[in-house]
């Protein structure tokens, strides 16, 4: 009889000490372990460092452009006020942009012109990682078969058809225009595009990717649609 309660409550004791642990590891134990890799915590710090620097320099740029504002407004407040009207459309993507830079064609790969195979439009989402690439270099201008790309440009699919800013873009061959703002960052882009695993992924789709040699001036053309101003209003005046 002894012998029957003492295992009886030894099975209790060991049925009581295992929800008890699992309890402990359930609080314990992380919802979500972190799998990363040091380089790809490096490559996040990274970015994040970029963003950080992007800005200040951003910061810098409006508090060099008030100075200026203040130094002028005193001597020539029209000619000031014009030089800031001016500055707000470059930034805006509404003013042509010459400089350095480089041309991207878009082309059919020698495998499919070869072989006949039907060369269809460029997928949104293989165009949108191309342009992320090209992003990844401080102060570009770029624009895609004469489509300027700006801060509230969308490319996606509209009715089967690839578009940037609402407009659709031709089957390739089509050219991307990108102008930095020096030389030196030009050769950077370049070296960047040329040595992009990218690059690898346009002949899945039969397409394939030329990267012109850099040049001194290049033309990008400016936004042409109307900006529209969905969630700004005209603050009153005092």
């Amino acid at each position: 009889m002894k012998k029957k309660i003492s295992s009886r409550f030894s099975i209790i004791l060991f049925v009581i000490g295992l929800m008890a642990a699992i309890q402990y590891n359930t609080i314990n134990e992380p919802d979500s372990r972190d799998t990363r890799d040091v380089w790809q915590i490096r490559q996040e710090l990274a970015q994040e460092k970029r963003l950080h620097s992007e800005l200040l320099s951003e910061i810098g740029t409006v508090d060099e452009t008030l100075t200026k504002y203040e130094d002028a407004s005193t001597e020539s407040p029209e000619q000031a006020l014009k030089e800031t009207v001016e500055d707000l459309q470059r930034l805006a993507g509404l003013t042509e942009i010459t400089g350095p830079g480089i041309e991207v064609s878009i082309e059919p790969s020698p495998e499919a012109v070869a072989l006949g195979l039907n060369i269809e439009d460029i997928a949104p989402d293989l165009l949108i990682r191309l342009v992320n690439e090209i992003n990844r270099h401080n102060g570009l201008y770029v624009s895609i078969d004469g489509n300027r790309i700006i801060n509230t440009t969308a490319i996606r699919d509209i009715n089967g058809a690839t578009t940037v800013n609402t407009v659709p873009i031709q089957t390739p061959p089509f050219n991307i225009k990108i102008v930095s703002k020096s030389k030196e960052d030009t050769e950077k882009l370049y070296n960047h595009l040329m040595s992009s695993r990218i690059l690898d992924d346009f002949y899945i789709d039969n397409l394939s990717v030329i990267v012109s040699e850099p040049v001194d001036a290049l033309t990008v053309e400016a936004y042409e649609k109307e900006i529209e101003y969905h969630y700004l209003e005209e603050a009153e005046g005092e």
